[in-house]
């Protein structure tokens, strides 16, 4: 009878400690799941926080795009501007050294003199024109340097978003699979 009651012991004392080591097992699993789905959840906010960002960082990309397309487009009218003012010139100074080299016969002595002064003064009006058209063509390549560099700046930082996001390094508790 003694070892009957002593059998019936060690069995449900052996089931016992199965069922103590099953549920510390099952915890130990519970906690491993638990520590996953907290790294899981803290890699999503870091993956969708750089997306958020390089969305920002693209569409303010695409908004800079825009102002260097007009910045060169300025540029291009102003050099176009300039360019014409410079023809111009070219041909009233070709006036002026005409009516120099020219005889001046006594009949239209006056009429000669006033188209002299006009093409002097005309000329005077198209070098100031000119002057003008080159300030506003230097300050437009300085416009379109600005605007290159600000697209720089933002093409830097999405390399550097793009960067961090492929690299495991950044974003830690990861394990490679």
């Amino acid at each position: 009878m003694r070892r009957t009651y002593f059998l019936i012991v060690v069995v449900f004392g052996m089931a016992a400690a199965t069922f103590a080591q099953t549920t510390s097992s099952d915890s130990q699993s519970l906690e491993a799941l638990l520590t996953e789905v907290r790294q899981l959840r803290k890699d999503l906010q870091i993956s969708l926080t750089r997306m958020e960002s390089a969305q920002i960082l693209l569409s303010r990309l695409q908004i800079q795009e825009v102002a260097v397309s007009r910045a060169s487009q300025h540029l291009d009218d102003a050099r176009s501007k300039l360019a014409e003012v410079q023809v111009v010139l070219r041909s009233e100074a070709a006036e002026i050294k005409h009516f120099e080299e020219a005889p001046n016969n006594g009949d239209n002595a006056a009429q000669f003199e006033i188209a002299q002064n006009r093409a002097k003064s005309d000329l005077e009006a198209s070098t100031n024109l000119a002057q003008q058209r080159q300030s506003t063509e230097t300050d437009a390549e300085l416009q379109l340097r600005m605007e290159q560099d600000k697209r720089s700046r933002l093409e830097s930082q999405l390399d550097e978003l793009v960067e961090k996001t492929g690299s495991p390094r950044e974003q830690p508790g990861r394990v490679p699979r």
